[in-house]
C-alpha cells in the first residue's frame, strides 16, 4: 500500500485567498514516491494523457487507482462541503512542460473540482520559481498571486473550480510530472471534454 496522507488532507484547513484551496505537502510519502516515479513513462510530448492509455509500472498504477477511488473523493467532498457521489472522474498525467504551458487560465466549467498531484524532485528550476503553480487574484499578472505551489515531493493541491480560479506558472521547459484528477459535471460538456482528451492522446501516439 502506498499510504497516502489522508490524515493531513482532512486536518489541513482550506485557505481562502485567492479562492478556496488546500495544499498538502508529502501527500505521497517519500519512500513510495520514489517507487512511483521509477514506474512512470518517459514522456517527451507535451499535453495531458489519460492514465488508462499509458504504460505504468505497478506502483504508479496503484497510485492512479487509489486516486480514482472513494477515499480521496470522500475526503475532498467533506473538506469543501460538496456532494461528489455521482461525479464522473477524469484522470490524466503530464510529464513534459512546453514553452507555451502555464499561461494564466481557469479550468473548463465542466470540471467541478481540480486536484493536482506533483511527482518531481527538487531542482534548481523550482528554486527559481519556474514551473511553480501560482494561484492568482486575477487574469492579467502572473506576479499577482496569493499562493505558490512548487511541483515537488508528492504535494497535493485541491480547489473547487469556478470563474475566478485563475492559475498559471512561469515558463518551464522540460520534465514536469503532474497527475490531474477532475471531478466532472454530469452533462454533455463534461462528456465532450472526456472524449477530447482521449482523441488527443490517441493522435499524439500516432505522431510520436
Amino acid at each position: 500500500m502506498i499510504g497516502l496522507d489522508y490524515q493531513s488532507l482532512r486536518t489541513t484547513p482550506p485557505a481562502s485567498d485567492p479562492y478556496p484551496h488546500v495544499v498538502v505537502p508529502n501527500f505521497v510519502p517519500p519512500g513510495p514516491l520514489t517507487r512511483v516515479v521509477a514506474d512512470l513513462p518517459d514522456m517527451t510530448q507535451g499535453g495531458s494523457f489519460p492514465v488508462d492509455g499509458l504504460r505504468l509500472g505497478p506502483v504508479a498504477r496503484e497510485l492512479m487507482q487509489e486516486l480514482a477511488g472513494p477515499a480521496l473523493r470522500d475526503a475532498i467532498a467533506e473538506k469543501f462541503s460538496l456532494d461528489l457521489t455521482a461525479a464522473p472522474t477524469m484522470l490524466t498525467l503530464r510529464g513534459n512542460s512546453r514553452e507555451k504551458d502555464g499561461r494564466i487560465h481557469t479550468d473548463s466549467v465542466s470540471k467541478r473540482v481540480t486536484i493536482l498531484l506533483y511527482l518531481n524532485p527538487h531542482t534548481a528550476a523550482w528554486a527559481r520559481h519556474d514551473g511553480c503553480l501560482r494561484l492568482l487574484r486575477g487574469p492579467d499578472d502572473i506576479e499577482n498571486y496569493a499562493a505558490e505551489v512548487p511541483p515537488v515531493d508528492g504535494t497535493l493541491l485541491v480547489f473547487p473550480n469556478g470563474p475566478t480560479t485563475w492559475h498559471g506558472h512561469k515558463r518551464h521547459v522540460g520534465r514536469r510530472y503532474v497527475v490531474q484528477l477532475n471531478y466532472m459535471a454530469r452533462d454533455g460538456l463534461a462528456r465532450s471534454e472526456l472524449r477530447r482528451h482521449k482523441i488527443s492522446a490517441f493522435l499524439k501516439r500516432l505522431t510520436a
